[in-house]
């Protein structure tokens, strides 16, 4: 049913647009969001295709859209709006919110605690996020995070290797961001002041989310740095924002 899809796409593209003055509200203060037309085409989609709410009462504006829009659409700017397909919801909370959280131990003691969190992609379901975290948190950027968690889970549990193109080398992959995950989480151990945010040392999933945060963000810094991985996620994106 591809075709439909296209269809209906090219529909939209047709019969709407994104008000200049909207765009230019919702993504003045995204400087890394570059002026594209393609990147506002895809955005428009997405708004088309996918549902948002508001928790606790917030009033989700069209600005709040369009910058959630704009900051989802920027890693599959060159992969399409499919790679984002299988779920349509996006939740917008007014600040953290807490989940609840179970595991059980070797022993078979089940173990309940409260996360408080500011994103969670959850698996074939909605994106959760935190607009005071969205709007005012520039250590973190939780739209990226959140959706880079989205397409990691295309190739079934986040495990921080996302679906490869043909012709993407899994053994470089892993190398990559094996080396660069354990020396990142060596650092953090030894009490080493850490360029990324220490949450990328939970689980190779976390590393792999918080550095495409930086890999669109700060790109030449992250080259710098992480050469090796930035390479993959250039290939992986198909975009060199350095």
């Amino acid at each position: 049913m591809g075709w439909l899809a296209n269809w209906r796409r090219r529909r939209v593209l047709r019969k709407h647009r994104i008000d200049d003055a909207l765009w230019d509200r919702a993504t003045a203060h995204l400087r890394f969001i570059p002026k594209s037309a393609k990147l506002r085409e895809l955005a428009l989609l997405f708004l088309a295709e996918k549902e948002f709410a508001g928790a606790h009462s917030l009033e989700v504006t069209d600005a709040m859209r369009v910058s959630i829009a704009a900051q989802a659409c920027l890693p599959i700017l060159e992969l399409g709006l499919d790679w984002y397909g299988g779920f349509t919801g996006i939740v917008v909370y007014p600040g953290d919110f807490r989940v609840q959280r179970a595991q059980t131990d070797e022993a078979g003691v089940v173990h309940e605690w409260d996360d408080e969190l500011a994103g969670e992609a959850m698996p074939g379901g909605p994106v959760v996020l935190s607009w005071d975290a969205l709007a005012h948190d520039p250590a973190m950027n939780v739209v990226i995070h959140e959706f880079a968690h989205k397409l990691d889970m295309l190739s079934g549990a986040a495990d921080g290797m996302p679906p490869l193109h043909a012709g993407m080398d899994r053994r470089a992959w892993r190398a990559a961001f094996k080396e660069a995950y354990q020396g990142f989480s060596d650092a953090l151990d030894r009490g080493k002041d850490t360029w990324l945010d220490p949450y990328a040392a939970e689980h190779p999933s976390e590393f792999f989310a918080v550095v495409s945060e930086a890999f669109f963000q700060q790109p030449a810094e992250t080259k710098r740095r992480y050469p090796d991985v930035y390479q993959q996620l250039r290939l992986f994106y198909r975009q060199d924002p350095a």
